[in-house]
């Protein structure tokens, strides 16, 4: 292994919290692999750039041989992370969990190491729970503690309902790190509180404290909100090539350096030296943008399909010319409405775009036609007899 020094340095990069450096840097000195924790509730089917900011520092622990340990949130996705929410999450079922849960499996390979990886489902311990246990758990904490949550907190102070089971929830996340001893746990900056319960039962326990490491939140596409994928505003990992680089490419100029900086997994030194030519105008934004939507797709497909997604993005936006591969849907016009369906609801609604915004997207790129006619107009309305 390396120096804890050297460690340390590797590790805390990008950090927004570390509690504490001192602990990781004693848990370092020990020059035996740590166990460090990520937890994921299967609440969708991809993993975006957002979350693959977390499993990159995952992967960094692991290259400096430690044991990614990952837990599949199946129990706990049933019942809601409250987590920068302000109302409730809606249910899911079990089935829906599995089948996500098997997807996140697949996904998580393209970026951290078998050898070194650890894939546990939360449903192992907390199903087995009887209400005695959830009392003995509950009684952990206090309502006060939770309300100093800014979430609860604003929901609580607007009126609007905070669910029993998410006061819950923190604690049976926190229970996760007990049961599998995490010594390190990471997350988003909007997962402090839940990984500081951890570290807190972990002490009860008579377990020494897990060291709690966020990363920050990477912007969707949009520039102003987090990337989610119900937001339309996400590239997923495992979305076509063609698709990476061209959504890279409708990024906000503005964004680039937080984008080189989180979703490259490039080393500090090459994200400085990248964002202070970008700042200093000695690389273009264009420039900079298209090696930055380059490394993206090398990333989750190879050199050759970040070279061909590149080409195809030229042939459509500076040649003009239409898409090489556009994909067909056919719908059965009985389900739809009466009266004219907008192009870009039309899209959303057949599941040829995760939301109305990327539809627009889409279309204004070039990339929707009807009988071999391009349509650039998001708003075009369509007779239902013209759907058919």
């Amino acid at each position: 292994m390396d120096a804890p020094a050297d460690q340390l340095r590797v590790l805390g990069a990008g950090a927004v919290d570390l509690i504490t450096e001192a602990d990781l840097k004693r848990k370092l000195a020990r020059q035996t692999p740590l166990r460090v924790k990520l937890g994921i509730d299967p609440t969708a089917s991809d993993i975006h750039l957002g979350f693959a900011v977390v499993l990159r520092k995952l992967r960094q622990f692991q290259e400096l041989g430690h044991v990614a340990v990952l837990i599949l949130g199946d129990f706990t996705a049933q019942v809601g992370d409250p987590s920068g929410r302000t109302t409730t999450r809606p249910p899911l079922s079990a089935e829906e969990v599995d089948v996500h849960a098997r997807t996140y499996v697949e996904q998580v390979q393209r970026i951290l190491l078998p050898e070194r990886l650890e894939v546990r489902r939360n449903s192992e311990w907390l199903t087995p729970m009887g209400i005695a246990d959830v009392l003995r758990l509950s009684s952990r904490t206090t309502v006060a503690r939770m309300l100093e949550r800014d979430d609860f907190a604003t929901r609580y102070r607007d009126g609007r309902p905070i669910s029993l089971s998410e006061f819950l929830y923190p604690l049976l996340q926190g229970w996760d790190s007990v049961v599998v001893r995490a010594d390190v746990e990471l997350g988003g900056t909007d997962q402090l509180f839940n990984n500081l319960m951890g570290r807190t039962l972990q002490e009860q326990e008579g377990q020494e404290g897990q060291v709690v490491l966020t990363l920050p939140l990477l912007e969707g596409l949009d520039g102003v909100q987090k990337m989610s994928k119900s937001l339309g505003n996400s590239v997923g990992i495992t979305e076509p090539p063609t698709e990476q680089f061209g959504k890279v490419m409708s990024l906000p100029d503005a964004l680039m350096p937080r984008y080189f900086a989180l979703a490259t997994g490039w080393d500090p030194d090459r994200v400085a030296d990248v964002t202070r030519r970008l700042a200093a105008g000695d690389l273009a934004a264009v420039d900079a943008k298209r090696l930055l939507a380059r490394t993206i797709v090398a990333l989750y497909h190879g050199h050759p399909a970040a070279e061909a997604a590149e080409q195809e993005f030229d042939r459509v936006f500076r040649d003009h010319a239409a898409p090489s591969e556009i994909p067909e849907y056919r719908l059965d016009t009985a389900t739809l409405p009466p009266g004219p369906v907008r192009l870009d609801r039309l899209l959303h609604d057949s599941g040829l775009a995760a939301s109305n915004r990327e539809a627009r997207r889409l279309i204004q790129g070039r990339g929707v036609r009807r009988d071999g006619e391009v349509i650039e107009d998001p708003e075009l309305a369509l007779p239902a007899v013209m759907l058919g």
